[in-house]
């Protein structure tokens, strides 16, 4: 199909922006994009013509890190303090994860999945929990992937807090998801091998994992560093900064995405530098839970290469650049940092870090990519150019202004309808179950 009448923000930086464009997409990749008139000439006559009547048109957006399991939190009350960083843990998210059944996480995925491709979302990374419900958890979340038609990469966060024996089904629960996935001709979903935290992970499991990890070629996906409690176990019962003790069981790498370093040193910054291992900042999550700002300035002044997520706190990817540009200028009292580097970690960074797992390029607009896009029905008020996107972005978008969404080549929302799914079911179905969950809370 010929997408026209656009206004084209591509994420290319061989051409940033195209004011009256269109887009050629061939089966689930871009074929060609362009000026409208150049396009229309050589492709209309063969294609369906697709007007987006003047809107942007532009990847769709990438989430790297997030958790649907915490779907039913949404209004949620908690009965016990949430003071600190560690009683949020303990007196909220751990307790609602233990409630959790395989038909719980069909719901979350559903309801959180959809209001992400309504944000604009194309691409989700999960971190899972349900210790009650780990067999075919993830193989849910892929399910529910595969019927809405978004991309996802998804784990299960493997932890020694709920004993050992639940331990062992989270490693046997990513080992299987990430054989069947990660080497089959689909590029739909993928799997990381997830691990909740260093400070609930013993040595003896950490061996379990390095031992089962030798059966597949796969990154982890881990917390590190998010509040100071885990530096603090880290030290006391090792000896060693979380990084370091995370190098020593091969957990670092290019293929593993080390999620908040809020509390890493500089040595560990070097270590992650040095490793090539990405790491993802989640702006609002930190805010929320006071753990304190994460220093994306001085990690992409070291090289290091620096994503966005939003820890279930959004699914709109959009508040989640506006929230990481205003930490930093807020954290560091400067109103020279931080703008810049909230768009690169979403719309420069993001692609580059999720097309690591994809077999195709993922978050850009150019020849050869998947046709991930999205279109924005963004009235601006003031000219766009190649040199002020970010601007507009920034200052002036939101996911609800997203009006299609078109993953892999194929609509999964048009004109703001969910085209995959009864929404409104689904939605009452949730809303139905919640309150079981929360009598519990």
């Amino acid at each position: 199909m010929l997408l026209t009448n656009a206004k084209i923000i591509t994420n290319n930086p061989e051409r940033a922006y195209i004011e009256n464009g269109a887009v050629l997409v061939k089966d689930n990749l871009i074929e060609d994009f362009g000026e409208k008139e150049e396009l229309e000439a050589k492709y209309s006559n063969d294609h369906e013509v697709i007007d987006v009547e003047g809107r942007i048109l532009m990847p769709g957006m990438i989430n790297m890190h997030t958790h649907i399991y915490s779907s039913y939190g949404r209004g949620m009350i908690p009965s016990q303090p949430t003071r600190d960083f560690l009683e949020i843990l303990e007196n909220q998210w751990w307790k609602l994860d233990k409630l959790l059944t395989n038909e719980d996480t069909r719901l979350n995925a559903y309801t959180t999945l959809i209001e992400s491709i309504r944000n604009g979302v194309t691409t989700v990374f999960d971190h899972h929990a349900s210790p009650h419900s780990v067999k075919g958890s993830l193989e849910t979340l892929a399910d529910v992937a595969k019927t809405l038609g978004i991309r996802g990469d998804f784990c299960y966060e493997v932890s020694d807090r709920d004993g050992e024996k639940i331990a062992e089904e989270g490693i046997e629960e990513n080992i299987d998801f990430i054989k069947k996935y990660n080497n089959d001709d689909q590029d739909m979903i993928h799997g990381h091998f997830g691990i909740h935290a260093p400070f609930t992970i013993s040595t003896k499991t950490f061996e379990k994992i390095r031992e089962a990890m030798k059966e597949v070629d796969a990154g982890y996906h881990i917390h590190v560093a998010e509040g100071i409690a885990d530096q603090y176990d880290s030290l006391n019962k090792y000896g060693k900064r979380t990084v370091e003790r995370l190098f020593d069981y091969d957990v670092l790498g290019k293929k593993s995405l080390i999620i908040h370093a809020v509390h890493a040193s500089n040595d560990e910054l070097q270590i992650l530098r040095d490793t090539n291992t990405s790491v993802i900042h989640n702006p609002m999550s930190n805010m929320g839970n006071a753990v304190g700002a994460s220093p994306v300035c001085k990690m992409l002044d070291m090289g290091i290469e620096v994503g966005l997520g939003t820890d279930a706190y959004t699914n709109d990817m959009f508040e989640s650049v506006k929230v990481a540009k205003i930490l930093q200028n807020h954290a560091l009292s400067d109103p020279t940092r931080g703008f810049g580097e909230a768009y690169t970690l979403q719309f420069v960074n993001n692609p580059k870090i999720a097309s690591k797992f994809f077999k195709k390029e993922l978050g850009i607009i150019k020849k050869g990519a998947y046709a991930d896009l999205i279109t924005v029905d963004y009235k601006n008020y003031t000219p766009i150019t190649d040199k002020n996107i970010a601007g507009h972005i920034i200052f002036g978008m939101t996911g609800r202004m997203v009006n299609d969404n078109m993953v892999n080549g194929k609509f999964i929302m048009r004109n703001r309808e969910i085209l995959t799914a009864n929404e409104d079911e689904i939605f009452e179905e949730s809303k139905k179950k919640t309150p079981e969950i929360w009598k519990n809370m």
